[in-house]
């Protein structure tokens, strides 16, 4: 019984047992009616039973040799009718399939046609002897109908307990739609009883023209169900193709998404079967564990991508997400209720989520499996501003929040699996997405229709800041780069109060740090960043300012216990329009920088970023210094100084944004 499901194996052996005892009771001892009716009934039941169609969606088959199982409960002895069902099985089961069933397969479809015979058979009897008194048509009609069920429901049930769904909707969906055939079996069945009596068993042979319409009947009505089943699969097919089409839309906004997405999606999907979701529910919770954050493409990428805490402005862009994407995915009209759990997946238990902060099992059920899946897999995944936790740790902080943030009847299943759940999502192979052309530099188009904007690069004087001019003049001999950073850090320190400061230039998409002062300065001069990466990489690579943030989320700097900066201000630095490093000043106390000093510090970088390019390419004559070089090194740069004051650095905790 190794190919069937350990849930249905009771059935499978209970059935077996009862089959196999009705047959051998019921063909042994053999008893015969008539010397020629067997064969003759014999070779057209294999006819029959050639005439098999198979199931959609499944290997199974159906055929129409029940027409002469019903023919032979009123014709002839129950051995011989048994004997019928014996070889009908065999050709229906090994007679021109693609793939040959095992013995228990062959077992359990003979053991429940017998016991349906068996059961038919002696109904027909004993209505036919004593209740009707020789009158066969009502017997028939009842024999048909018993023998119909206990040949379906026993199939249906096996099919139901692998599958893990109602026996009752696997049969009327699966085998119900046959029952009306099974009537018109019985009427043949009782034509040909009538023909026999007035002509003989020799006209039997008139019936295959009837089996053999009723064979065509079968075709047509599933070649129907195949189309519409066809048709039902182009329709899951296109919105499938729709929820990918709108991830990658999402992974255009937020990189950090795509594996996120589909170890989500393998985490929900599981754990919606083990709390008994329907197929619906099911099929609406794998589209939200995909599209839950689509409405992050109306909130500003510096905020999505922003290595550290939200400034409470901030968290108020961030908050509309979760209604954006509802009503998003509320336009693609999916026949399954997407919309609800991707509006109430930040919601939680006891009321204090957002947007609408309902509780309890007023959340959709979809939305609260999500909130906690998505939380366990953004914990324990790598973040700019900090390295993944251990599994193990990201399950506590999890069962932590059971009750609080967290249905405790899903935190319970997620804590039963979830070793096994990680096991299964990094088996699964992970999606081929097409690459987007974030990159790509388009040549065409001299200006915009509505041509350039007037701007001028600010000048050093209406900036709040350092005014570096007397400090490059004030020796005749020109300075090196080192030499004007020390000069131009010393005057800083007068306008910005800071315990440390790192001035890093950018090198080959690395970070290297050409002057540092104060406190950890041993640990500061060994950083080494890569652009993109940590809270400087962040500000290099996107061209933003970030103020307070955590200065040990840098690469090299986590879990550092002697360590003690707490707080971080920085600047990127720019020349010739692309960034070339970036100004860092740090402060022992946590959020110890204000927007006047962020004001004074853009001034200043704006000054010094000149210095580092001019620098940077004397010191290096042998290397040509191109615009688009530096461009390409930098990424994708964008300057946004008008943007609401970032604060308070990202702990390991930090929920999902």
């Amino acid at each position: 019984m190794s190919g069937i499901p350990v849930r249905a194996r009771p059935f499978v052996f209970l059935v077996c047992a009862f089959g196999a005892l009705s047959l051998l009771t019921g063909v042994l001892p053999w008893r015969s009616s008539h010397t020629f009716l067997f064969p003759s009934y014999l070779l057209l039941t294999v006819v029959a039973s050639a005439l098999k169609t198979v199931l959609p969606a499944s290997e199974g088959t159906v055929s129409v040799n029940f027409v002469f199982f019903l023919v032979g409960i009123c014709n002839m002895t129950i051995s011989e009718t048994l004997a019928l069902a014996l070889v009908a099985t065999i050709v229906q089961c090994f007679w021109r399939t693609k793939k040959r069933l095992s013995f228990v397969h062959f077992a359990f479809n003979l053991s429940q046609v017998s016991l349906a015979i068996t059961a038919a058979y002696w109904t027909y009897v004993v209505l036919f002897s004593h209740v009707f008194h020789s009158r066969a048509p009502l017997p028939l009609l009842v024999a048909a109908v018993v023998y119909f069920l206990l040949n379906s429901f026993p199939v249906a049930a096996v099919v139901a307990l692998a599958e893990n769904t109602s026996i009752i909707n696997k049969w009327d969906t699966g085998y119900s739609w046959t029952f009306p055939y099974y009537l018109i079996g019985a009427a043949i069945a009782g034509l040909i009883q009538f023909v026999n009596r007035l002509a003989g068993w020799e006209m039997s042979i008139l019936v295959l023209p009837a089996v053999y319409a009723i064979y065509r009947s079968y075709c047509m009505h599933l070649g129907r169900w195949e189309d519409e089943k066809r048709h039902l699969e182009d329709l899951a097919s296109l919105n499938m193709r729709t929820i990918e089409t709108l991830a990658l839309a999402i992974e255009a906004k937020d990189h950090t998404t795509g594996d996120h997405l589909q170890r989500v999606r393998v985490y929900a999907m599981e754990l919606g079967k083990d709390l008994g979701l329907s197929p619906s529910e099911l099929q609406a919770l794998q589209a939200a564990s995909v599209l839950h954050d689509i409405g992050k493409l109306a909130v500003p990428e510096s905020i999505i991508s922003k290595p550290g805490k939200l400034t409470p402005e901030e968290f108020e862009k961030m908050k509309i997400h979760p209604i954006v994407g509802a009503e998003i995915v509320e336009q693609v009209r999916f026949p399954y209720p997407v919309a609800p759990i991707v509006h109430s997946h930040h919601e939680k238990w006891d009321g204090s989520g957002y947007p609408d902060g309902i509780s309890g099992e007023a959340i959709p059920i979809g939305a609260r499996i999500l909130s906690a899946v998505d939380c366990l897999d953004a914990l324990a995944s790598d973040r700019q501003y900090r390295r993944a936790l251990p599994l193990d740790e990201a399950m506590a902080h999890v069962v932590r929040e059971s009750g609080k943030a967290f249905d405790p009847r899903v935190v319970a299943a997620l804590q039963a699996r979830y070793i096994e759940l990680e096991h299964l999502a990094r088996s699964q192979a992970p999606e081929e997405r097409p690459k987007l052309s974030l990159d790509v530099k388009v040549e065409r188009g001299a200006a915009p229709d509505a041509g350039f904007a007037a701007s001028a690069a600010p000048s050093a004087q209406s900036q709040p800041g350092l005014k570096l001019t007397d400090v490059l003049n004030r020796t005749e001999d020109p300075l090196t780069l080192d030499e004007t950073l020390s000069a131009a850090v010393l005057r800083l320190r007068h306008l910005v109060p800071f315990d440390a400061m790192a001035v890093f230039a950018l090198q080959e998409d690395v970070l290297i740090p050409r002057f540092v002062m104060g406190e950890n300065v041993r640990h500061l001069s060994s950083l080494r960043i890569r652009n993109g990466q940590g809270l400087a990489g962040w500000v290099a690579e996107t061209g933003n300012y970030i103020i307070n943030g955590n200065p040990k989320v840098e690469p090299g700097l986590e879990g550092s216990r002697s360590f003690a900066l707490c707080s971080a201000l920085a600047v990127p630095l720019s020349y010739a329009g692309c960034t070339v490093g970036v100004l860092s000043v740090y402060a022992l106390q946590p959020d110890a920088f204000t927007s006047e000093n962020l004001n004074v510090l853009q001034g200043s970088a704006h000054q010094l970023g000149v210095v580092i390019g001019e620098k940077f390419q004397a010191e290096q004559p042998q290397r040509t210094f191109r615009a688009n070089e530096w461009r390409h090194r930098s990424g994708h740069m964008r300057r946004n100084s008008g943007e609401e004051t970032r604060s308070n650095s990202s702990s390991v905790l930090t929920s999902v944004k």
